[in-house]
């Protein structure tokens, strides 16, 4: 029988001893490796960047799984749940870093040009107002749909959580589908300059951002059919939320300085 003296003393987690974090790193070592390698040509470089970015995608689902269940099973207190928003802060933090090397690449290019002209001679750049602010079109509603979803999550409206989760799930996707278009009707490629390739990095890498928020929203999605969050404890979806909404700024920054400033 359990005694008053057998609960814990404090309100932390103390997670059990987990594979996740060796195979994590692993995966993503072998991820750099073989860009690296792919980048370069070495032999078996494609393969090796398949294998750990598969590795990498199998480590976040069974890690977040476990991560999930510690959830069901009551050890996210709200002193864990305040820890866990610190992680997805500070995570999102070196997001904003990793989109400035981008920015500080274009704009040191962009205000002091080598050939003295900006865009480089021979880039035929594209309409900002054309296909370009309608995904900004895009990305802003879908914004709004997932405020839409945790306020009703909030004032426990279960319909209205899954129609806007579901709304901006559809959103995302479509803004991909937009950019892909968009990239096959370019009038330049990677290799043609120092513009092209900071537009497509900068604008690929956000691509591949959105790719992630939208799998992460969707992973709520079906959460939220599931039943799985409350107004009380929906940690996983605030971080999707907030990952959703940093995506969204780092576009508006994208469209005002690379297509119409670059334009």
């Amino acid at each position: 029988m359990a005694h008053e003296h057998d609960k814990p003393a404090h309100p932390y987690h103390l997670v059990e001893a987990s594979i996740w974090p060796l195979l994590s790193s692993l995966a993503a070592g072998l991820l750099a490796f073989g860009a690296v390698s792919y980048m370069h040509d070495w032999a078996y470089g494609a393969l090796k960047l398949k294998v750990g970015f598969l590795g990498v995608a199998v480590c976040m689902f069974f890690w977040w799984r476990d991560v999930i269940r510690e959830s069901f099973q009551g050890f996210h207190t709200k002193v864990v749940q305040i820890g866990l928003r610190y992680g997805v802060v500070l995570f999102i933090a070196s997001e904003v870093m990793f989109f400035v090397a981008f920015f500080w690449a274009y704009f040191d290019n962009a205000l002091f040009p080598k050939g003295g002209v900006w865009p480089p001679e021979g880039i035929k750049t594209f309409n900002p107002f054309d296909l370009p602010l309608l995904n900004t079109l895009i990305l802003l509603l879908s914004g709004c749909t997932v405020t839409w979803a945790h306020h009703a999550l909030l004032h426990k409206d279960r319909k209205g959580l899954v129609q806007g989760l579901a709304a901006s799930v559809i959103l995302g996707v479509i803004f991909l589908a937009c950019q892909m278009f968009e990239y096959s009707h370019a009038a330049f490629g990677l290799k043609d300059g120092i513009y092209a390739a900071t537009f497509y990095l900068a604008t690929g890498f956000h691509g591949f951002h959105v790719f992630v928020g939208t799998v992460f929203l969707f992973v709520c999605w079906r959460r939220a059919v599931r039943g799985d969050f409350t107004a009380e404890n929906h940690v996983g979806f605030e971080a999707a939320a907030w990952y959703w909404h940093f995506v969204d700024v780092v576009w508006l920054f994208l469209f005002l300085g690379i297509y119409v400033f670059g334009a």
